[in-house]
């Protein structure tokens, strides 16, 4: 006898926590979200065991392909407390692609993994209409990814996600800092809050668990639920059109460990080379910081060490090309600025 599998069921295995006929229908669910990602080089459809991409590799001399998983830490936790699921793929997808433009690479295609205590399709499915935010975002596919149902290690309300994201850059351009010279121009790019870093502190310091978190905080002109799940910021198409006018030398994503661990990432190893940049040149910065860093009793050192401090992203230039790059950078939509400069002296001097 034939059985219609997408219409099969094991009791026995859903007694146990696992509904198979959940997990259809959460992929019945996202697959117009993954269809309006599609790019000229995705093949087929999902449902498959792979995902399958055919770069263009046109004018390439030797093309390179980098890869970059993240997830997104705690911030889940925000977006449960508040039953909204819908942001926290768009901060999965700028994790990993916010990585691969530091190496000067284009986004090709974003798989993502979801594991949950209790697959509700309609959940999985505002989940993966974030991812495919994110992917439409940055310009690249979402060719795949995973829905695993584990009842007994996940509460029933819980859930994780992650996502590996692939680049592709020609070898001569990719991004290594081997190239900076002392007085090139570190150009600022604003962070659209805290994107998804440091949020085991943010909710241990603001007691989210036991708070109101759709209340107006007025010092945010909004509520705290709402600052807390902005979405991370996506550079992806801002940089590589800045990159068709201007010579960009060294990105930066500043991300987990904030300006003190990310900045020095500009440099290559060894280099002999600095920087010195200014704190005060951020011109807007999002008030969470601020309140995080007063309600939490945090030292400002600490906060730089720990958050993006309204810095989403660096990039260097040379000094000629600084304003052309600001003017473009603008006309991408971007909030840029003059952050500092390389140094002779090696280490980071913030002022």
């Amino acid at each position: 006898m034939t059985e219609n599998r997408r219409h099969s069921a094991s009791d026995r295995y859903r007694d146990a926590g696992v509904d198979v006929n959940a997990g259809y229908r959460a992929v019945d669910l996202m697959r117009a979200h993954v269809a309006s990602t599609r790019t000229p080089g995705v093949l087929g459809d999902i449902g498959g065991f792979g995902g399958l991409f055919r770069p263009d590799l046109t004018g390439l001399q030797e093309p390179v392909l980098i890869g970059a998983t993240d997830g997104v830490g705690t911030k889940l936790r925000i977006a449960q407390l508040l039953d909204r699921h819908d942001t926290i793929g768009i901060d999965c997808v700028a994790m990993c692609v916010n990585d691969l433009i530091c190496a000067g690479a284009a986004p090709l295609f974003f798989l993502d993994y979801i594991a949950v205590g209790r697959n509700v399709p309609e959940r999985v499915a505002a989940i993966v209409a974030g991812v495919a935010a994110g992917c439409r975002q940055a310009g690249c596919a979402l060719i795949g990814g995973e829905t695993a149902e584990m009842p007994g290690l996940y509460a029933p309300d819980a859930y994780d996600i992650a996502g590996f994201a692939v680049g592709l850059v020609d070898r001569p351009a990719i991004l290594d800092g081997s190239r900076l010279e002392a007085g090139d121009t570190i150009l600022g790019l604003a962070s659209s809050g805290l994107h998804s870093n440091g949020f085991s502190l943010v909710r241990q310091v603001l007691g989210v668990e036991s708070r109101d978190l759709t209340a107006e905080v007025p010092e945010l002109g909004m509520s705290l639920g709402e600052a807390l799940l902005e979405p991370t910021r996506i550079y992806a198409k801002s940089v590589a059109a800045l990159r068709g006018r201007v010579d960009v030398k060294a990105v930066a994503h500043i991300t987990g460990g904030g300006w003190h661990e990310n900045l020095p990432r500009l440099l290559p190893a060894d280099s002999g080379l600095g920087l010195e940049v200014r704190r005060g040149s951020v011109p807007e910065r999002p008030a969470i910081f601020a309140y995080i860093e007063e309600v939490g009793q945090i030292p400002e050192h600490e906060m730089y060490h720990t958050f993006n401090m309204g810095l989403g992203l660096a990039l260097v230039v040379a000094p000629a090309e600084a304003e052309t790059a600001l003017a473009g950078l603008a006309e991408a939509g971007e909030t840029a600025w003059i952050l500092g400069s390389v140094t002779a002296t090696p280490g980071l001097v913030t002022a």
